[in-house]
């Protein structure tokens, strides 16, 4: 099983425990929801960092961008699933997802679904081993996040 995979098989059983852990009575859901969510964003963020870097330095290493790329393609197939219940009206963890994600759920979708497309192209401009490409499809992946933020993200 390659690095990929594994990253993904382990993502998914993180996810599927900590919604399994949900369900325990004595655990709000409204607060497990909330906090799975974020922890999903902060593996999103914390692997399109060094892609942020590679946008802004110039310094591009393929492998890496293929690798991130993959890993981001796996988490952004997640969002849509992880927002099905809905946690606006619960205010005991602050959160920045807006109201309108609930209202307008194809649009969110939409978007996740554009993360994990610019991912993918990510992942194969790294596996190109194109720096020019891998330059271009990051930013596509930024742009990909920003769309999302700026419907459904507080500032």
């Amino acid at each position: 099983m390659n690095r990929l995979t594994r990253f993904g098989v382990a993502a998914c059983v993180a996810v599927v425990s900590i919604v399994a852990y949900s369900q325990m009575p004595q655990q709000n859901p409204d607060k497990i929801a909330i906090e799975t969510r974020q922890g999903l964003f902060k593996l999103i963020s914390n692997q399109f960092g060094p892609i942020a870097g590679m946008i802004r330095g110039g310094n591009v290493d393929p492998e890496v961008a293929a690798r991130n790329g993959g890993r981001i393609k796996v988490l952004a197939g997640m969002i849509p699933e992880l927002f099905t219940r809905d946690t606006h009206q619960f205010k005991d963890v602050p959160t920045k997802a807006l109201d309108g994600i609930w209202t307008s759920q194809a649009d969110f979708k939409a978007k996740a679904d554009g993360l994990a497309t610019a991912a993918e192209a990510l992942e194969a401009a790294g596996k190109s081993g194109d720096k020019a490409a891998v330059q271009m499809a990051g930013q596509n992946v930024g742009k990909a996040c920003g769309a999302c933020h700026d419907s459904f993200r507080a500032k």
